[in-house]
């Protein structure tokens, strides 16, 4: 078990938060989130190396799997869910697991996180291959659901990788690709919520964007893909018909619902 002090349990830089003014709270707590995307930015090299490999192995008819405890698995969840509304891709394209299952989304499931054979387990239920691509999210790096699921993973050749924020964690000595994004000390301590936890939604969402954009779902800078599911999107996707088409508003609109999808209704209409 790894003893060495983790900088996301580390004190806090502020004493006496519960002395402090409403205002005098939310200008610290602005203050240390300032700091991660400078964090971020140290790490875009092997950010890169990552959304390469997925963007090969997805070409090949891989899968990207985000797999995480807690906060790191619910971010992993809500990366992983939207990417079908946004980029129209199927649903088991990009799979977010957290330990304890699904009712862990919404209230904590007791020592699910402990398990080192469960995370392998729920791999085997979307029938894991050596196409695709695992992404082990934890703030602290220590998580036995993450670690045994990529141990297990490298044994059968499969693609790992990470988001922590600690240096040299279990979770980075397991995967062949380390994010490792060291943002400080939280302003409550040990609050991987906070700091650790919005570094690792800038990173997942650097990744899913770039991958899907990497993957022709993106048309100048626009989300032609789209699922038109709500009266929104269907807005939205109207106004891109219209200016990609040149046509009236009332005519895109009839293209849109007609096609279901921006790009099918400039490529027929």
């Amino acid at each position: 078990m790894n003893t060495m002090k983790k900088t996301t349990e580390s004190d806090s830089k502020y004493k006496a938060l519960e002395k402090m003014s409403i205002l005098q709270l939310l200008t610290n707590i602005n203050k240390e989130d300032k700091t991660v995307p400078l964090a971020i930015e140290k790490t875009i090299p092997e950010i890169e190396k990552l959304v390469t490999v997925i963007v090969k192995l997805m070409k090949q008819g891989g899968r990207l799997f985000y797999m995480g405890a807690g906060t790191s698995g619910r971010l992993g969840i809500v990366d992983a869910s939207e990417c079908p509304p946004t980029y129209g891709v199927s649903q088991g394209l990009v799979i977010g697991l957290i330990a304890g299952g699904d009712k862990a989304i919404r209230k904590a499931v007791e020592f699910a996180e402990d398990d080192t054979q469960q995370g392998w387990k729920d791999l085997q239920q979307h029938k894991i291959s050596k196409k695709d691509v695992v992404i082990g999210i934890a703030a602290s790096g220590s998580t036995p659901y993450v670690i045994g699921a990529l141990e297990a993973c490298n044994k059968n050749k499969i693609t790992t990788a990470c988001i922590v924020c600690n240096t040299k964690s279990s979770v980075a000595k397991v995967a062949k690709y380390k994010i490792e994004i060291v943002v400080g000390p939280e302003f409550v301590t040990g609050s991987t919520r906070m700091k650790s936890g919005t570094a690792q939604k800038l990173v997942l969402n650097m990744i899913s964007t770039s991958v899907m954009i990497q993957l022709g779902r993106v048309k100048g800078n626009k989300m032609v893909d789209m699922q038109l599911s709500n009266n929104k999107l269907v807005d939205r996707g109207t106004l891109m018909v219209a200016d990609e088409l040149k046509v009236s508003y009332k005519k895109a609109n009839e293209l849109s619902l007609k096609y279901g999808s921006v790009r099918n209704a400039v490529i027929n209409g």
